[in-house]
């Protein structure tokens, strides 16, 4: 089967947009049925072997076939979603909240995006790139969603607000390396080639503000079902009579 130019919205990325909602919601239902805690963390393990085996061998067979200078110039993890693919590693590994902040509302937010409106493949199914691409991107959501439901992390309020500031600086030392080396990291010298996303309507650099406004806003959504949903256990708990012990 020969490789043909990617379409937005085909159906090999419909099939893929489903997989990536239905694997965690799978995985998540797998571990919570074996009730070991050694299942849960060894699927985690395996999520984040192929995030990371994804990433490696994805940099490793671009930097032997273009060389080094232009590997540096365009495939370091200075974008959004190759931070947020090794953080989303590190936190089914170590189950770190800290990490898991950044992975959920980096990856539901900028991954996500990246699944639904992708602008970086340049072949379509069955191609080598169409399989990394989605392994990357999908794989973060996949991971985050896992972490969430299949090992009961969950995000706060607080950790909303950390991970927006720490985005906004990871951007700045960005901003200094795409100055530096010319390059453009997280697409602030000048927007992605071939997107479709509708965020970079506005010229450059006023997208930039938009976007990191944009981003505050998406980052308050992912966290809703999260706000909602404690909400709603708390007021059941008000709810239930408590049984004081009869004298």
């Amino acid at each position: 089967m020969t490789p043909s130019g990617f379409q937005t919205f085909g159906t090999p990325h419909l099939i893929v947009m489903g997989l990536t909602l239905a694997l965690p919601i799978v995985l998540s239902g797998l571990a919570r049925k074996t009730g070991d805690g050694r299942t849960a963390k060894s699927i985690g393990y395996l999520l984040a072997a192929v995030l990371l085996v994804n990433e490696v061998t994805a940099g490793g067979l671009r930097l032997l076939q273009f060389g080094p200078e232009y590997f540096v110039r365009n495939h370091l993890p200075l974008h959004l979603c190759g931070v947020a693919n090794l953080v989303t590693a590190a936190t089914l590994i170590f189950r770190n909240r800290y990490t898991y902040e950044i992975a959920y509302f980096w990856g539901l937010v900028g991954s996500a995006n990246a699944v639904i409106t992708p602008g970086a493949i340049e072949t379509g199914f069955p191609s080598w790139r169409f399989f990394q691409y989605f392994i990357a991107h999908s794989g973060i959501v996949v991971g985050v969603l896992y972490a969430t439901w299949g090992l009961g992390m969950r995000p706060t309020l607080a950790g909303l607000f950390r991970a927006f500031i720490i985005l906004n600086v990871f951007a700045g030392a960005v901003g200094i390396v795409n100055l530096l080396l010319g390059t453009n990291y997280m697409y602030l010298s000048r927007p992605p080639w071939g997107t479709v996303s509708p965020f970079f309507f506005a010229p450059w650099p006023w997208y930039i503000p938009i976007l990191d406004a944009v981003a505050i806003v998406f980052f308050f959504l992912v966290y809703l079902p999260v706000h909602l949903a404690k909400r709603r256990k708390t007021a059941l708990e008000q709810q239930t009579p408590s049984h004081s012990p009869s004298k």
